[in-house]
């Protein structure tokens, strides 16, 4: 099981492992603070992808494909999560301001199609929350 929090969420005992998945460390927050097992900063989206993404919501499509590309490319990047996965809950941490755009959430829904064996390339057409969508 794959679960998603925002770093600032209290951490609970059915997190099991709380991976954060940004490049850039949290502002304002101590590594002791976070509570995390692991920082994989390699498995988020490229700096490059992240700059150009900038958290707009009407580039959430195209970004949800181009950061899955990533993904498909450096499979050796999300398969040590996917492992860990097998053995238990793992939580994925992120840092950003919109908790339904983000990386962590293509992540999120990518490891889970790849535990599967389902298509990894399609993006979502719609939010999870849909009074956030525009």
């Amino acid at each position: 099981m794959i679960h998603i929090k925002h770093v600032y969420d209290a951490p609970a005992s059915l997190d099991g492992y709380r991976i954060l998945v940004e490049r850039l460390w949290p502002r304002g927050l101590k590594m002791r603070d976070l509570h995390a097992d692991a920082w994989m900063k390699e498995v988020a989206p490229s700096a490059k992808l992240r700059r150009w993404f900038g958290h707009e919501v009407e580039r959430w499509i195209e970004f949800q494909r181009l950061y899955k590309q990533e993904l498909n490319a450096n499979p050796s990047l999300w398969s040590p999560i996917l492992d860990v996965s097998g053995r238990g809950a793992v939580t994925l941490l992120s840092s950003a301001r919109d908790r339904e755009h983000n990386g962590a959430v293509v992540l999120g829904d990518y490891l889970a199609d790849a535990s599967v064996g389902g298509p990894m390339s399609e993006p979502r057409s719609h939010c999870r929350n849909a009074s956030r969508c525009e």
